[in-house]
C-alpha cells in the first residue's frame, strides 16, 4: 500500500463512493503507478502479480470512460481462465455498484452458450471473457466489437502459454484500430514483448514487482533425492503444520499422483490442472478457498487467478525452470501484511534451477533445517485443520438464489447457527456452502427436506 489516496485522482464521484464502500482509501503500488497514465488514455504494458490490485487499476479506467447511455460493448477484458474471468467480473461489479445501469457480462467456456446469447441480445457495456468463448461468439455473429474503445489482456503471458495466440489474433482483427490497449502480465518473456509491439501504440511500461524476494515470506530450500520427495513433503507438512498450503508440480500427472498420496496418508488434498471439467474446477477452488480442504496440488497454468486469503504456505515440489514463475508462485502467501512460508525442494540434479532463482531475485535461498525432514508426527493429527465440509446445492443465480436465502434455510427452526456456516459461493446453476463438520449431515437434511424461497433443491456433501 502507498500513502497516495484514490481521492487525488480525477475520478467520478460514484467511483470514489464505491471505493469508500469497499474500504479502499489508499492505492497499491501498481494502482498508483498505472492509474494516472491509464486515465490519460495511454496504452500500458504493466508487470503485476495476482493480488497486487491490478484489477481495480484497469477497472477504474474502464468505468471512468464508460458511456452508460449507450448499450453497445465499449470495453473488453480477456483472461486465460474462467476462474480469473469470474474474479475480474466480480471486482468490476463491486466498483460499479454506485453507477446506475452498468451491465457487465461474462463470456466463458465450460458452460452452455445459449444463456450467453440471450444476455448479449439485451446489450452489455463491458465484456469479461476467455479467448475461446469470445471467439465462438464472433464466429456465430452474436457479438460485434466495433465500438470497443478499451481492451485489457489480463495475465497475457498465461494466455500465450495456453496456446491462445491464434485465437487472440482473430479477436484483435475484429477490434477498432484506434483504442486503448492495456496489457497486464506477471512475466515478460519475448513473446509478450512481441505481442505488445504488434497491438499497442507507444505504451507506457510499468514494473512494480521488481525481481526481488518477498520480504514477508520466509523462503527455505531443501535438497532431497527424487525418490524421497513424497516422504519429504509429508515431513514438512507435519513439521510446519500449515492450515492451508498450495503445492506446485510441473505436470498434471504429478499433481494427481501427489494428491492421491497425500489423501492416502490422512491429509485432505485436491488436484487442480487443465484436464478437469469446469464444474470440477469450480468445486476444487471453492473447497480450498472455504477451508473444506487444506491442501491444493496445482500446475502453474491452472493456478493462475487463484487468490486465497490467508494462505499459510507454498511448497514448490518441482522447481520451475523459469525464475520469474518462482516469484509468482511464492507470492501467493504472505499477503496483506501477514507473514508467509515458501518451501522449495531440489534434487541434486536441479541445483542449477535453484541457482537461477537466487540470481534472479538477488538473494540466496536459506537452507531449511534438517530436523524439518525428520518429523515423526502422524498425518492424522492434521485432520483438525480442515474443519469445514462443502454443501453443493443444485441451484444458483439462474434460480434467483442469494446467500441470505441459503442462510435462512440452514438456520430455520434453529437447526444451525450463523457461526456454523462459512463462505457461500453462488454460481449460475450451483451454490456451494461451507458448514462445520459436526453439523454437515444436519445441514444437508435442512436443504433436502426443506425449501428455499418456496422451492425444493437437490443437495450433496462434497468429500
Amino acid at each position: 500500500m502507498t500513502d497516495q489516496p484514490f481521492s487525488k485522482l480525477d475520478l467520478q464521484s460514484e467511483l470514489l463512493e464505491a471505493l469508500d464502500m469497499l474500504g479502499y482509501e489508499y492505492m497499491t503500488p501498481i494502482q498508483a503507478a498505472s492509474l494516472p497514465p491509464l486515465l490519460a488514455g495511454d496504452d500500458l504494458i504493466a508487470q503485476a502479480r495476482t493480488g497486487s490490485g491490478k484489477t481495480a487499476a484497469f477497472g477504474l479506467g474502464l468505468l471512468q470512460n464508460l458511456e452508460v447511455h449507450r448499450s453497445d460493448v465499449q470495453a473488453l477484458v480477456l483472461c486465460p481462465t474462467r476462474e480469473l474471468a469470474d474474479q475480474v467480473a466480480k471486482a468490476l461489479r463491486a466498483l460499479a455498484r454506485a453507477l446506475p445501469n452498468v451491465k457487465i457480462l461474462t463470456l466463458c467456456g465450460g458452460i452452455p452458450i445459449g444463456p450467453q446469447l440471450a444476455s448479449l441480445a439485451h446489450g452489455a457495456h463491458i465484456l469479461v471473457g476467455t479467448p475461446g468463448r469470445v471467439d465462438d461468439h464472433l464466429r456465430k455473429g452474436s457479438l460485434t466489437l466495433d465500438s470497443v474503445s478499451q481492451l485489457v489482456l489480463d495475465e497475457a503471458d498465461r494466455m500465450l502459454d495456453m496456446g491462445f495466440r491464434e485465437t487472440l489474433e482473430r479477436i484483435l482483427a475484429q477490434l477498432p484500430k484506434h483504442r486503448q490497449t492495456l496489457l497486464f502480465s506477471a512475466t515478460f518473456p519475448e513473446d509478450i514483448e512481441a505481442l505488445s509491439a504488434a497491438i499497442q501504440r507507444q505504451p507506457r511500461r510499468i514494473t512494480v514487482d521488481a525481481p526481488a524476494a518477498h520480504e514477508a515470506i520466509l523462503q527455505l530450500a531443501f535438497t532431497v533425492e527424487r525418490p524421497d520427495k513424497y516422504d519429504a513433503i509429508i515431513a514438512l507438512l507435519q513439521h510446519y503444520r500449515p492450515e492451508s498450503a498450495l503445492l506446485f508440480c510441473n505436470t498434471k500427472r504429478d499433481c494427481d499422483a501427489l494428491a492421491a498420496h497425500l489423501n492416502a496418508e490422512g491429509f485432505s488434498a485436491l488436484a487442480l490442472h487443465g484436464d478437469l471439467e469446469q464444474r470440477q474446477r469450480d468445486q476444487v477452488l471453492v473447497r480450498f478457498a472455504n477451508r473444506s480442504v487444506n491442501l491444493l496440488v496445482a500446475t502453474d497454468v491452472a493456478s493462475r487467478g487463484l487468490d486465497v486469503a490467508g494462505l499459510d504456505a507454498v511448497i514448490c515440489v518441482d522447481p520451475t525452470p523459469d525464475a520469474e514463475i518462482h516469484l509468482h508462485r511464492i507470492g501467493r502467501t504472505g499477503r496483506a501484511g501477514e507473514s508467509g512460508l515458501a518451501l522449495s525442494l531440489f534434487t541434486p540434479q536441479e541445483i542449477h534451477r535453484r541457482q537461477r532463482i537466487e540470481a534472479y531475485q538477488g538473494s540466496s535461498l536459506a537452507e531449511g533445517p534438517p530436523e524439518a525432514l525428520e518429523s515423526t508426527f502422524r498425518a492424522n493429527a492434521l485432520k483438525q485443520y480442515a474443519p469445514m465440509v462443502t454443501l453443493d446445492i443444485d441451484g444458483g443465480r439462474k434460480h434467483k438464489l442469494r446467500p441470505g436465502d441459503v442462510v435462512g434455510a440452514l438456520t430455520r427452526d434453529g437447526a444451525l447457527t450463523q457461526e456454523q456456516i462459512g463462505k457461500i459461493d453462488v454460481f449460475d446453476t450451483a451454490t456451494y456452502v461451507a458448514v462445520h463438520n459436526k453439523v454437515a449431515k444436519q445441514a444437508l437434511r435442512q436443504i433436502q427436506e426443506g425449501r428455499i424461497k418456496g422451492k425444493r433443491f437437490r443437495a450433496r456433501l462434497l468429500r
